[in-house]
């Protein structure tokens, strides 16, 4: 009678075991599934991709959006700098600093100044410029003729005067929007006085920012942008702007000039987890990140990241 007993009960629990452990291995299989698409997930993370737009190719990282970072670096509205450009414009054409036409033929192709940029030229007081796409090859072209001719004290003597090949330089040499040659030109006319205290401030400025173009300090404008850059720096510190608010409007200009260098440099931030609009300006233009060394280092860690057919004024001729 036993024996019966307990031969049902193994009948019994024998399917239970079975169904036991069909249960557990199911469950492993859920299991081990679960974690193999997590840690295959994180991989893909970390993996580049690369999709195709048009015939380029976009490459981020995964969760990096290449549009917002554009729009943090060159917003489409552009940036408006105020700077109280008042009759400047009018003053370099008088002292031939700029052939009106020749400028016209540089930037536009005509012999006739657009009326959008006219009202810079004809001493209308200009309190405010706006930097864009459009209008960054007019800023260079008209800071350059105004950083050349402008009188000041890091033209007089420095690395611009040293070993005598002052003519020679992309900022002299390559002057040709002008009605006479540039060494005639060249620091002659005091357009933008500076007390001592605020002359110490533009060589504190211009000694610590840099642009993609070359490896020198804007204290040593060697080429276009360099010249320009100094003369911005002039004629902000003349009119009572802090450092913080040269650099970030110094910052806009470069950008502008140099679109791409200034995309790769944000996206070297985004990819690192640093937003580029809260990184201060000066970090950005400094040596590091700015100058041609700086940047190469850069482009040596993201890569090639493909950007949108941008504008520019990367060019140091005129």
């Amino acid at each position: 009678m036993k024996t019966k007993k307990l031969s049902r009960l193994f009948k019994f629990i024998k399917p239970i075991k079975k169904r036991k452990f069909s249960s557990f291995v199911l469950l492993v299989v859920i299991l081990a599934s679960y974690f193999l698409g997590a840690l295959s997930s994180f991989a893909f993370n970390k993996l580049v991709l690369q999709v195709n737009v048009g015939e380029g190719t976009v490459i981020a990282e995964q969760g990096i959006n290449l549009s917002k970072i554009q729009a943090k670096v060159l917003p489409q509205k552009g940036y408006k700098v105020k700077i109280k450009w008042s009759d400047l414009g009018k003053k370099m054409i008088e002292d031939g600093v700029i052939d009106e036409k020749k400028l016209a033929n540089a930037i536009f192709g005509k012999d006739e100044i657009p009326p959008q940029f006219k009202k810079y030229l004809d001493g209308s007081k200009q309190k405010e410029i706006i930097v864009d796409e459009t209008t960054a090859q007019f800023w260079v072209d008209l800071f350059w003729g105004l950083g050349l001719a402008n009188k000041n004290p890091i033209l007089e003597g420095g690395s611009m005067i040293e070993g005598g090949n002052t003519a020679n330089f992309a900022s002299t040499g390559g002057w040709t929007l002008g009605k006479q040659e540039a060494m005639s030109l060249y620091n002659k006319f005091s357009y933008i006085p500076l007390s001592q205290e605020q002359q110490k401030r533009v060589k504190e400025i211009t000694d610590g920012v840099y642009r993609p173009c070359c490896g020198n300090p804007t204290s040593f404008p060697d080429c276009n942008h360099g010249m320009a850059a100094l003369a911005i720096i002039e004629l902000l510190v003349s009119q009572g702007k802090s450092p913080k608010e040269i650099y970030r409007d110094l910052l806009t200009f470069n950008s502008y000039w140099f679109p791409q260098t200034y995309l790769d440099i944000a996206y070297h931030f985004e990819k690192n987890g640093i937003n580029y609009s809260s990184v201060d300006p000066s970090k950005i233009l400094s040596k590091t990140f700015s100058s041609a060394m700086g940047y190469q280092t850069i482009k040596r860690q993201i890569g090639e990241v493909a950007w949108p057919v941008l504008q520019g004024a990367g060019s140091c001729g005129a």
